[in-house]
This record gives C-alpha cells, sequence and structure tokens, in this order.
C-alpha cells in the first residue's frame, strides 16, 4: 500500500522574461478615508503593489532602480494577470508601467 501524501510536488513559480517584473497587487480599498464603506460593486482601484519577482534584464539594468519587496505605484492598462493563485492578485508588469517605487526617508 503506497501512501501517496508523502510525496511532495515541486513549487511552482513565475518568473517574469524581458523588462517585466511581477507585482502582487495590494487590496481593494472597501472604505473611504473618510470612513464611508463602499458597496462590493464599487470599489477604489488600487494602483499599488509589492514586487514578487524580476526579470534577469531588469535586475540587470542600472536604470530600473527596483528591487523585489519593493511597494510601487504602477499603472495596471498593459497588466497581465497571473491566474496563479485563488484571489488573483498577481500581475506581470512591463517595467516601463512602474511609475513610482516608496522609499522610507532615512
Amino acid at each position: 500500500m503506497s501512501n501517496t501524501r508523502n510525496k511532495t510536488q515541486p513549487l511552482e513559480t513565475v518568473e517574469p522574461i524581458g523588462a517585466r517584473v511581477l507585482i502582487r497587487k495590494d487590496e481593494d480599498k472597501k472604505q473611504t478615508k473618510s470612513g464611508i464603506h463602499l458597496p462590493d460593486k464599487i470599489e477604489i482601484p488600487t494602483l499599488t503593489g509589492r514586487v514578487v519577482s524580476i526579470s534577469a534584464q531588469v535586475e540587470n539594468d542600472v536604470d530600473y532602480p527596483i528591487a523585489q519587496y519593493d511597494r510601487v505605484l504602477f499603472n495596471p492598462k498593459e497588466a497581465i494577470p497571473v491566474d496563479f493563485e485563488g484571489d488573483n492578485r498577481l500581475f506581470v508588469v512591463p517595467v516601463e508601467n512602474i511609475v513610482a517605487v516608496f522609499r522610507k526617508a532615512e
């Protein structure tokens, strides 16, 4: 009697290729800053997220000071959703669509 539960499957990852990065989009807002709760059908689109993975091309390009785990502001127009997780918050984004990186003042 073989036990198939003990066999571990290799973990699947997503690696962007070309001048692209993989971003996990922040949660959509369900409440305004003033505290008004929004109905489920009305959401303020979120354009921020965390960089999950960077292509080798972007990583080696000094013109793009982006690192893994950076919080970024991005234009979602050309973002490609990755059907990888149930909540579907992963997007492959062309690096030119990242318009800002949030940095802490030192």
